[in-house]
């Protein structure tokens, strides 16, 4: 499962597409949200809150001073900030974080901190800061908050965890993940292993402890370490787990928390991943309605049914199973049927990037050249034109392989499940089902759980769910506002992966309202 979000410009080197053309868009207040939770999360536990006092073991944590340094970007500053590697044995060593701050521009009383994280698991909060958040966030926000960013334990600056250099990397990438046979099934699994005998080979005892709730605890530390008696949050994709793993466990110093795209903790890997296929399908759905009334449309003229376009492109991705394009790289590269349908997925993430899609495709079906679809896989994946890899995709596996038990532990229970997956998205269900698999052969056993989030006495939490959202259905939203006791749902009724920042008057408005006046939407505001 990969819940990646990137930031709405032009997305550093781990970005996907350029900005969408904002809109001016109408919102309305419905119907408050019931709070009844699934028959999934009334079978999970719920995270227990930690003491409200912090342990004797961790003052000095608590209580180091962050020397600020220049970052080298114009405006922000860094420091670096110690956590216990073990929160069960303080004193078995250190974790060092990597921390940016801007500090607040007035007008205005300062409000204090606030926190981002862009999502992943794996994206790095320091660039999306430096890179978005920090210059982009609207000036009323950027003027009461110091914005402030920590890439999590095993995540970009803050020790990342490695598994493959580049050339390891182009060929994991490139594997075939619908095995047609035995053999390609083996070979499938064997870049699987081969992947995580690389982590367990390059970060052993760090690999043990980049679990969500590990990182959340880290985002106390820093948050004392900041001054702020409670922490202000805004958390998009994978972000939202994290922002809502911190409400669970310190509920008492929640302060105003925006969770974007959110993300249902009570729920396991594989329903997980299920859902996911689904959101993915649907993203791809409105996507095809789309390109049915575009002249440039490659799959489909007007009148074409999305199931025909779903056909065509799952065709096509046939076709390169046996027969990868050309594709103009340096090194040689050829476009694969993993890496197209890579690049497809990447273009889900973002409406604004359903042109640059049709380009790719047509380019790639008519005329033989993968490029296009190429370099969407590229961004996905955050490899740079030299070649080099950030460790995204390292720590996205390290900490899911951490937080939950595997999806599945056999080929054979993958194959078992595949009528599931299809049904689910023709076009994807196949590929995402087999790449769910990875977690099976991963050196460290998971040591967390699905779990319901309630977060009893926190302050109102606003959650906030896509209707059409690609990688964070938007049940997930509903699931994870039907847990936490004081949860806002907002919904943006739209396509793309979040809605903060994405062209919505009415979500942006709700959002800001909140963050610097502490008001928060009425519970059910649905906005387009």
């Amino acid at each position: 499962m990969h819940t990646r979000r990137t930031p709405r410009r032009t997305r550093t080197a781990a970005a996907l597409f350029t900005t969408a053309a904002l809109l001016l868009a109408g919102c309305s207040s419905g119907t408050s949200t019931s709070r009844a939770g699934s028959p999934v999360a009334e079978a999970a536990a719920a995270l227990a809150p930690l003491p409200g006092s912090t342990p004797a073991a961790l003052g000095e944590y608590y209580e180091q001073k962050p020397a600020w340094r220049d970052c080298g970007v114009p405006g922000f500053r860094c420091a670096t900030v110690k956590a216990p590697l073990d929160y069960a044995e303080p004193s078995a060593g250190d974790v060092r974080l990597a921390v940016a701050r801007k500090k607040a521009t007035g007008p205005g009383k300062r409000l204090g901190s606030l926190l981002v994280n862009p999502g992943g698991p794996g994206g790095s909060a320091v660039a999306y800061l430096q890179m978005y958040a920090g210059i982009g966030y609207p000036a009323e926000v950027r003027a009461r908050y110091d914005m402030v960013a920590v890439d999590p334990r095993g995540v970009a600056r803050s020790e990342p965890v490695e598994c493959l250099d580049g050339r390891a990397m182009d060929a994991y990438t490139r594997t075939d993940t619908t095995p047609d046979d035995k053999k390609e099934t083996e070979a499938l699994v064997s870049a699987y292993r081969a992947f995580a005998e690389g982590c367990g080979a390059k970060a052993p005892k760090l690999l043990r402890h980049v679990s969500t709730v590990e990182a959340a605890r880290d985002m106390d530390i820093v948050r004392a370490v900041l001054g702020d008696e409670k922490l202000s949050y805004v958390g998009a994709s994978y972000g939202t787990l994290l922002g809502a793993t911190y409400a669970g466990l310190f509920p008492e110093r929640t302060g105003r928390l925006v969770l974007d795209g959110a993300m249902d903790p009570s729920l396991g890997a594989r329903r997980l991943n299920l859902e996911q296929t689904e959101g993915f399908d649907t993203a791809f759905t409105a996507f095809a309605k789309d390109c049915v009334r575009r002249s440039d449309c490659p799959l489909g003229g007007k009148g074409t049914t999305p199931e025909k376009i779903g056909e065509n492109l799952k065709a096509f991705f046939g076709k390169l199973d046996t027969r990868p394009l050309p594709a103009g790289d340096a090194e040689g590269r050829e476009l694969t049927e993993s890496l197209a349908t890579m690049g497809v997925i990447a273009a889900m993430y973002d409406e604004a990037a359903w042109q640059r899609l049709r380009e790719a495709l047509t380019s790639a079906m008519k005329e033989g050249d993968g490029a296009g679809l190429l370099v969407l896989s590229d961004s996905y994946y955050e490899r740079d034109a030299g070649g080099a890899y950030s460790n995204l995709m390292s720590a996205n596996a390290a900490v899911n392989c951490l937080d939950l038990p595997p999806a599945f532990e056999t080929p054979a229970q993958v194959r078992e499940a595949l009528p599931d997956f299809e049904k689910a998205s023709p076009v994807f269900g196949e590929g995402l089902a087999w790449a769910a698999l990875n977690c099976a052969y991963w050196p460290v056993r998971a040591t967390g759980e699905a779990q319901r989030i309630e977060a009893e006495g926190a302050a109102p939490i606003v959650v906030v769910g896509t209707t059409r959202d690609p990688a964070t259905p938007y049940r997930w939203a509903k699931g994870l506002a039907g847990q936490l006791s004081s949860a806002r749902l907002l919904t943006y009724d739209g396509d793309g992966h979040t809605a903060y920042g994405r062209g919505s008057s009415c979500i942006d408005s709700a959002i800001n309202t909140y963050l610097i006046d502490g008001t928060p939407p009425a519970d059910g505001k649905r906005c387009s």
